[in-house]
């Protein structure tokens, strides 16, 4: 992704009403993609969790936003200081921007990128949610968001994208966030999992998905608004770059999709509903980094590629025995690193930038550099969001009692169920919700005795 760049006063650029028309539109498919993702993890979990797993990706739209504006759009897009973050009076409560102000280098106003990168900011930490389903307590993941948003994210995107940022000035190709969105993520639920713990019944209960077709929606909103998320992260639609992305957006998530299903049906013996929906996301992480920088046929492979890893990927769970409830870091992690790394290989070296691959002659040297800023992100955000959840843990506790998860999350932290089946006649929504035996005969034996007088 671009960020702001000097230009020369006779070279500034003008407004564009298109393109900022353009990134407004493109900043509202990024939103959607939020309450996509409480569809789609909604889906996956069980009944009785249903409502808090939309609720922790939900809660992001209020905790981050309000945060963006109070200091996290200063620390990501600020001045730079030091390499490390960024910071500039102007941005703190967006106030000391001019409503005409333009985005350094760009045609857009500074209101309209702001827009745009909390819609990033928002949907990052709701990632990680999938991996704490059914055992963390409201109140504490709400924290969480707090924290980590502060410690990791911002500072993080400033590396990333920020103008002065070390991995930006090195020369780290992340077109959309690879890096900053989905490493990040992942491996910030790598971290927290490992302190919280396994869910009660992990490895031995099932834990099926309890609706697949809210998971489908999920995928579809989400591949839907990923269009907004990777064409719009050119800010503009002046040379053709964006429509690159469009299209390779596409492809690598119709190729991922496919390869997850091959590899299911080799593995497995059938092609699921579930593993379509986990391919489309693997293919939309993977070319997140890198459809900006490599031809339509090199999506192709990519998203071929992330597919069969991060299928894999998914069951290193059970061998290794942390318990990553909806498979962020099998998905995520693993496919921001795969999109990652293949832009050292597939860079053409002819649509965002003059880089090259391995493929395509450029040597190592682009590996390398993508290598870097993989691993230092990974390690950084394991690190901290590790030590974040401890300190939360060990003071006001982050999981909730036994007996809550095994009874149902869901009322007790938000005094409500996802469905009420009271009044359909017939269906009900779990057993605990049908009436003992003797309740039955108790109800039949009242009935006769008022048919008999």
């Amino acid at each position: 992704m671009p960020s702001g760049i000097s230009t020369l006063a006779a070279d500034a650029p003008t407004w564009s009403a298109a393109n900022t028309g353009f990134m407004l539109i493109c900043s509202a498919l990024v939103m959607l993609m939020t309450p996509g993702l409480a569809f789609f993890y909604g889906g996956m979990v069980r009944v009785k969790s249903t409502l808090n797993m939309l609720m922790m990706s939900f809660v992001s739209l209020g905790i981050v936003t309000i945060l963006w504006v109070l200091y996290g759009f200063s620390l990501a897009f600020g001045t730079d200081h030091g390499s490390l973050i960024g910071w500039s009076g102007d941005y703190v409560g967006l106030s000391g921007i001019g409503i005409t102000e333009l985005w350094d280098g760009y045609t857009i106003p500074v209101y309209v990128f702001a827009v745009f990168q909390l819609m990033f900011a928002v949907i990052t930490p709701a990632l990680i949610s999938g991996a704490l389903a059914d055992r963390v307590k409201f109140s504490a993941w709400a924290l969480f968001i707090t924290l980590w948003a502060t410690a990791v994210y911002f500072p993080v995107a400033h590396w990333v994208w920020g103008s002065g940022g070390w991995l930006f000035e090195m020369g780290v190709i992340d077109f959309a966030g690879g890096t900053a969105v989905h490493i990040n993520a992942g491996a910030a639920a790598l971290g927290v999992i490992l302190v919280i713990g396994r869910r009660v019944g992990f490895k031995k209960d099932p834990m099926r998905p309890h609706s697949l077709p809210l998971v489908m929606l999920g995928a579809a909103l989400l591949w839907f608004g990923w269009f907004g998320f990777n064409a719009g992260s050119w800010l503009g639609n002046d040379d053709g770059v964006g429509a690159v992305m469009f299209v390779n957006t596409q492809v690598a998530t119709a190729a991922a999709m496919l390869s997850w299903l091959v590899y299911e049906k080799l593995r497995h013996g059938a092609c699921t509903t579930l593993g379509a929906a986990s391919g489309a996301v693997a293919g939309l992480v993977a070319i997140t980094p890198a459809g900006g920088s490599c031809s339509p046929l090199g999506a192709i492979a990519i998203g071929a590629i992330a597919g069969v890893l991060c299928a894999m990927a998914v069951g290193l769970k059970f061998r290794f025995g942390y318990d990553d409830s909806l498979d962020v870091v099998g998905v995520h992690l693993v496919g921001g690193v795969a999109g990652s790394l293949l832009v050292g290989f597939f860079a053409t070296g002819g649509v965002q930038s003059d880089a090259r691959g391995l493929f395509y002659g450029g040597g190592l040297e682009q590996l390398g550099k993508q290598a870097v800023g993989v691993f230092s992100v990974l390690a950084y955000s394991l690190v901290v969001s590790a030590l974040l959840a401890l300190v939360l843990d060990r003071t006001m506790g982050m999981r909730v009692d036994e007996d809550i998860e095994v009874s149902g999350i869901d009322r007790h932290e938000h005094a409500e169920t996802a469905y009420d089946f009271s009044g359909a006649g017939g269906g009900t929504g779990s057993r605990e919700a049908l009436p003992a035996p003797g309740e039955i005969r108790a109800v039949a034996a009242a009935q006769n005795k008022k048919v008999d007088a």
